[in-house]
């Protein structure tokens, strides 16, 4: 047996065997669980890392097994289907899951929809791609990974501000293409003047292909610097004080270098917080229409200048710049015709050169004279487009081409009757004819120019009407008294004379009244030529109307016998021979002269003394040339001083008619009676008619003189058939101007009507010159004369020179002889026979015959003897007053 020691000895080493083991398998178990926990360690940092990478990542992550049971998701899944991140631990399955994003408001659909949806995804194997529209209104975009083991990773992402980034880039290329189309410039800048937004109208004039080349740039880089700076500060000013600037016009130069008009529009821009950070901007072209403006506003200045009788040159200059404000590369130019018609003269060409215009100043009108030339003679529009190859040019061509003149289009300028007035070009510096709208330019310009013209050729007619007689050409009296002052003051200066020399055609009156007033008209220009030719061109020949002509002798010598020679060849050069049609006569002269200074010294001195001159000369019998004598003016004087007593006598009543009787020459019974007219002067008594009625005739008193004989015969007349006495016919003559008056059918019916007088007691006498100046007239108022039942007689027949064929459609009832055929009727033969034809022709034409002036026996016997009807003279009675011929007709003895 073993004892106890033993036992004791021999377990020992076993034990520390064991210890050993022991300590080395407790080494080893912490060797390993340092290891685990190091490894443990290890993965948590890694699955911590992992866990950090995942949550920063911008897009929702999660991991899903093949039992639908969540892995792992990071925060911003979590953050994007707003589920608290302890509702989303391992484990949770998607069903779970789906229900919370339900009860968010994140769900794109129905739990078992979205169920069915994502196991049908999970059943592929590929990547899948999709987009969800969140209840909420927000966009998610998935990408689906399918895992070999039945599960699955994806990614979430939000592309909210995505798509609505997205929609705002394809609304902003919508925008663009949208304000391309608009054609006003369009424009957004920032407050520095850099351009943010433009269209294609505003790139385009600035020479850029695209808008986008816009971008960035400002006025400087695209205009002048003072254009640019002008802009600049507008703009700055808008952006100051935040107030638009509404529709204000700006002149723009464009890359091309046109210049263009636009109303612009510039905008600031706010922000949410009503920070200005730019503005907009739109400019509306308005170049037409200021170019319409500018027409509109030079047409209005241009025709204010015509009616304010502007000068021709300065219309037609303002006219050519107005055209070429209108147009580029055009220059206009105005050629007058000049007064013989055949060239043309410079009129305007403000911008042509100017020894261009100066070369063609005075150009023939006619076929091939360049297209100015050519269209005054064709009367029509020539257009020129290639000057160096028209045929029209060949003679002209290097001229033009010396100044770049390449086409030249020319319309004559017509006046409204289609006469030639001068002719409107337009030159260009290319080949080329004009467009529409330059056609319709040239019209409107050659129109204005032809008004112009016509305005002023008219106001030298005018002028030339108001200061020359329109038959003759010569100055009138609006011209005499200016051209006759400068001579008084230059024979002042150098001590010389002028001499007054007034011309009054004799028996002028006789030539109207026997040829017609186309004779005298011929007959007063042939004079008027004839003076013309005998005087200097330094003298001036005047007519003051009717026959009369002044002529004023300048620088005279101081010696009468040679101021006698120009006379006497004015007074032949009047007296020779003049053909007026079938006739040919001789005209003659009554001339009266005054000179200065001995005959006046002022304008208005020598010409009353010359016309007193010239009566002198009448006096003298015609014919003939009278110096002036003092002694002239006393007639002149009393002439005046008749007229003013005859203006008053109406009004103070101091006319009375006689009335002469006429004796039927058979029965020797008085039939009538003749009103013959006496002016009872205050100062000179009882005055004839031959004082005072040339006078009356000369004032155009003799209308109201006769109107009122024409009422006291009547009446006197009803009142000798009130009083009892047997009727009579009173017989009143009637002026030539009483005649022609256009209400004398009124007047005299007035008086018939005033006096109650029956018309057939009313007898008008009317001279035979006096129907002979108008035969038509005449007979058409006698006529009317008739139809009232008035008679008429013709006064002193066989001076008129009346015709039978004449004769014998006059409504008249009597004829009276001259009495300057029955004053020699007894011994002159002639006056016999003048006397007995017209007694035989009035028999035959069923008239009565009236001899008047009859005095003596034997003219008595001669008329008795030849039938006369009737007669009228102091043989029987003088004119005596109405109560002697009260006395006559009832047989009373007269005072």
């Amino acid at each position: 047996m073993v004892t106890k020691s033993s036992r004791q000895a021999a377990q020992a080493p076993e034990s520390t065997e064991l210890a050993t083991l022991a300590k080395l398998a407790g080494s080893s178990y912490e060797t390993l669980e340092r290891e685990l926990r190091a490894t443990i360690a290890t993965l948590e940092q890694q699955a911590l890392r992992f866990e950090t990478a995942i949550d920063n990542i911008s897009q929702g992550i999660c991991f899903f097994d093949a039992a639908e049971r969540l892995i792992l998701c990071n925060r911003r899944y979590a953050e994007i289907y707003r589920i608290a991140p302890e509702h989303l631990r391992p484990g949770r399955t998607l069903g779970e899951i789906v229900e919370r994003r339900i009860a968010a408001g994140t769900s794109a659909m129905a739990s078992d929809a979205y169920l069915a949806f994502a196991r049908a995804v999970n059943s592929g194997t590929t990547l899948r791609n999709w987009t969800a529209n969140l209840t909420d209104g927000r966009t998610i975009q998935i990408c689906h990974q399918p895992m070999p083991d039945g599960g699955w990773v994806a990614t979430h992402e939000d592309i909210t501000e995505l798509t609505a980034n997205r929609l705002i880039v394809d609304e902003r290329i919508s925008l663009q293409t949208l304000i391309d189309w608009v054609p006003d410039y369009l424009w957004v800048k920032d407050t520095e003047g850099r351009f943010v937004v433009a269209n294609k109208a505003i790139a385009s004039d600035s020479g850029k292909a695209k808008t986008s080349d816009m971008i960035g740039l400002t006025d400087f880089d695209l205009h002048a610097p003072e254009l640019a700076q002008k802009f600049r500060a507008i703009e700055q000013g808008v952006l100051r004080s935040g107030q638009p600037m509404i529709d204000e016009e700006e002149f723009v130069v464009d890359a091309s270098g046109a210049g263009k008009w636009f109303s612009s529009t510039k905008v600031p821009l706010r922000n949410v917080q009503n920070d200005i950070f730019g503005l907009v901007g739109i400019a509306h072209d308005i170049t037409a229409r200021k170019q319409a403006d500018t027409l509109r506003d030079g047409q209005a200045q241009i025709l204010e200048m015509i009616a304010t009788s502007a000068p021709l040159e300065d219309v037609l200059d303002c006219l050519m710049r107005l055209a070429e404000s209108q147009l580029t590369g055009i220059f206009g130019s105005v050629l007058l015709l000049d007064k013989d018609g055949s060239h043309l003269r410079h009129g305007a060409a403000p911008s042509l050169a100017k020894a261009y215009t100066s070369a063609i100043d005075g150009i023939a009108v006619g076929p091939k004279m360049g297209s100015c030339g050519t269209a005054a003679y064709r009367r029509e529009p020539v257009i020129v487009a290639d000057i160096m190859h028209d045929p029209l040019w060949h003679d002209h061509c290097e001229l033009a081409a010396a100044y770049g003149y390449r086409s030249c289009w020319s319309t004559p300028i017509l006046s409204h009757q289609g006469a030639v007035l001068g002719v409107f070009a337009m030159y260009s510096t290319t080949v080329r004819g004009p467009t529409a709208a330059e056609t319709r330019l040239i019209d409107f310009t050659t129109r204005i120019a032809g008004i112009a013209i016509e305005r002023k050729l008219a106001e030298d007619r005018i002028h030339f009407m108001a200061n020359h007689d329109v038959l003759t050409g010569l100055p009138n009296r609006a011209l005499l008294e200016d051209r006759l002052s400068q001579a008084i003051l230059y024979a002042q200066r150098y001590d010389r004379w002028v001499t007054v020399v007034f011309i009054d055609l004799d028996n002028f009156k006789l030539v109207n009244d026997t040829l017609g007033h186309n004779a005298g008209d011929e007959l007063l220009k042939t004079v008027a030529g004839r003076i013309v030719e005998r005087v200097r061109a330094t003298d001036t020949v005047v007519r003051l109307g009717g026959d009369e002509f002044v002529v004023v002798l300048f620088d005279q010598p101081t010696n009468v016998d040679l101021i006698s020679e120009t006379l006497q060849a004015i007074r032949a050069a009047i007296a020779e021979p003049v053909q007026l049609g079938a006739h040919r006569l001789r005209a003659t002269a009554s001339i009266g002269i005054a000179s200065y200074p001995k005959d006046g010294t002022s304008p208005d001195t020598l010409l009353a003394n010359a016309d007193a001159a010239m009566y002198r000369a009448k006096e003298f019998g015609r014919d003939n040339f009278q110096f002036y004598a003092p002694e002239f003016n006393t007639r002149a004087h009393e002439k005046f001083v008749l007229q003013e007593d005859l203006r008053n006598a109406l009004a103070r009543l101091e006319f009375t008619l006689f009335y002469q009787p006429q004796v039927d020459l058979r029965s020797g019974h008085v039939f009538a009676v003749e009103a013959l007219i006496r002016w009872n002067h205050p100062t000179r008594g009882m005055l004839a008619p031959t004082a005072f009625i040339p006078t009356a005739e000369e004032t155009s008193l003799i209308v109201p003189i006769g109107d009122w004989v024409l009422h006291e015969a009547c009446r006197q007349n009803k009142a000798w058939q009130d009083a009892g006495l047997p009727p009579m016919t009173v017989c009143v003559n009637v002026s030539t101007r009483q005649f022609r008056e256009k209400n004398l059918i009124g007047r005299v019916a007035d008086a018939l009507n005033v006096s109650g007088l029956e018309a057939r007691y009313l007898e008008l006498e009317v001279t035979e010159s006096l129907i002979m100046q108008d035969i038509d007239l005449a007979v058409a108022t006698m006529n009317q004369l008739q139809n009232l039942g008035v008679q008429i007689s013709i006064d002193d027949f066989g001076t008129g020179y009346s015709s039978l064929s004449a004769l014998k459609t006059f409504p008249v009832a009597r004829l009276k002889i001259d009495k300057s055929f029955i004053n020699d009727i007894a011994a002159d033969e002639n006056d016999q026979a003048v006397a007995s034809a017209v007694i035989s022709l009035g028999q035959n034409l069923n008239l009565r015959v009236i001899a008047e002036g009859v005095e003596t026996d034997d003219q008595v016997a001669f008329l008795r003897k030849n039938n006369c009807d009737e007669m009228q003279g102091y043989h029987f009675s003088e004119p005596v007053s109405a109560p002697d011929i009260e006395k006559m007709l009832s047989g009373e003895p007269m005072d």
